[in-house]
């Protein structure tokens, strides 16, 4: 079992792409060298053949569900391989508990967390003896992640399986992994040093910003509820944004936080209570631009919020002065970028191009979802320090939804704990090193200590 790490836009995406045959057969491109499996040249082989010997997790798990229900995209998977019916019922016992999902849910409702561990079950069902994972942790909380890595260890420990983990949280998977390979300026290198990897490339974010003491009220949720069939995902959630304050939305996978952020953001209407706004009186109730000009949301999945045909397009789109635009495509290190079409970015690239081209509009409140996943440690640091230095100039108020203890405790006033679909805990950052336990948090601090 290894793990690789890079900065992001590196190629690492592009070499597990290569291993599983994507490239160049689905996606085209200069090909040169070897890539053996199981001692057959990659090369020209048929992806599908491939798949037989290959499973892959790619990074936007959407791209990878087709069907509607779980138990239909685990046993997709399986009637792939003309499992017997008997099988495939067992296959989807076994998935659906090592992954703690239900069989019955629909997939358009899973978190982005319960989303990755979907496609990883349907990718452990097929009993392929090579895995790989691209970004696999990006949205699972801690709890998930560690259940995830101890599985595969278990697969590679007892049943030979070789695993090959792409992944910036370099931390939390180094302690199952055998070793560790750094790709940088194109070339691979092997890393045998556990301790110095992790002392080079973690610690906990420093916050530059100043907490904002306000008394106004900016945001009041009232008893909102959320259900899907019946499965009722949020429960009479209460609690106050003030004008200025950063709030952080901390809970499990599962637990509703994108649901909330999305009724925050009026993208989707709560099955009851109710969110009152104190932004603009003049605003109707309803989604409108005059809302979303001073609402500024900044998807999980930045795939469905890129749609322009260069970066600084996309960035100027919403842009109120080309000045603007060029100030964020500057902190966001975007102006190598500034041609590209963003949908062939990679994924910590695209998060930073969706982030420029929020803040670019100069929104009032600021929603953000998971804005650091597939960020490397320097991409990581960028976007939190130009949020919070955004925030600090502009008094903006900012609530991010984050499984990143990195970071979580640097873009915090205020922590509001959601579990199991009601909220746990309101409080001060403190809460942030019980959530992830003090331990995690007290060893990453260590850690860039010493790097430093």
């Amino acid at each position: 079992m290894a793990v690789m790490y890079g900065l992001s836009g590196e190629g690492k995406s592009t070499l597990l792409n290569s291993i599983n045959g994507v490239i160049p057969n689905i996606i085209p491109g200069e090909y040169s060298g070897e890539i053996l499996i199981n001692g057959r040249l990659v090369f020209n082989r048929k992806v599908s053949d491939l798949a037989r010997e290959v499973g892959s997790v790619m990074q936007n798990a959407d791209s990878q569900i087709i069907h509607s229900k779980v138990e239909d995209e685990i046993a997709f998977a399986c009637e792939n391989l003309n499992y017997s019916q008997e099988e495939i019922r067992e296959k989807i016992k076994f998935a659906c508990e090592i992954m703690q999902l239900d069989p019955k849910w629909d997939t358009y409702s899973l978190s982005g967390g319960q989303k990755q561990r979907l496609i990883t079950a349907t990718t452990l069902v097929m009993g392929q003896k090579i895995l790989v994972f691209d970004e696999p942790l990006a949205n699972l909380d801690l709890e998930g992640s560690h259940m995830l890595l101890k599985v595969l260890r278990k697969l590679a420990d007892n049943e030979g399986y070789a695993i090959l983990f792409v992944e910036h949280r370099v931390d939390i998977v180094l302690p199952y992994a055998d070793f560790a390979f750094r790709l940088k300026d194109g070339k691979v290198q092997k890393e045998v040093n556990k301790k110095d990897i992790i002392f080079n490339n973690i610690g906990i974010i420093e916050d530059i910003s100043t907490p904002k003491n306000g008394q106004e009220t900016i945001l009041e949720l009232k008893d909102i509820k959320f259900t899907v069939g019946d499965r009722e995902i949020l429960k009479n959630i209460s609690f106050d944004v003030m004008k200025g304050e950063r709030a952080v939305i901390l809970g499990e996978n599962g637990c509703g936080k994108t649901t909330l952020m999305r009724i925050i953001a009026r993208l989707t209407k709560p099955s009851g209570g109710t969110v009152v706004q104190n932004i603009d009186e003049k605003i109707s109730n309803k989604p409108c631009p005059k809302w979303f000009a001073k609402v500024g949301y900044v998807y999980q999945n930045p795939n469905y919020q890129l749609f322009m045909r260069t970066v600084k397009s996309e960035v100027g789109h919403q842009s109120n002065s080309e000045v603007n635009t060029n100030k964020f495509m500057e902190h966001y290190k975007l102006e190598e970028l500034s041609d590209r079409h963003p949908q062939s970015l990679s994924e910590g690239q695209k998060r930073r191009v969706s982030i420029a081209a929020i803040t670019a509009n100069n929104p009032q409140v600021l929603l953000l979802d998971e804005p650091t996943v597939g960020q490397d440690y320097d991409g990581l640091k960028r976007i939190v320090d130009t949020l919070n230095t955004f925030h600090k100039n502009e008094n903006i108020t900012m609530i991010t939804v984050t499984h990143d203890y990195r970071c979580a405790s640097s873009l915090a006033d205020k922590v509001v704990w959601i579990k199991d679909g009601l909220v746990y805990k309101i409080g001060s950052k403190d809460l942030i090193n019980e959530y992830f336990g003090f331990e995690c948090v007290q060893q990453s601090e260590t850690r860039i200590r010493r790097s430093s």
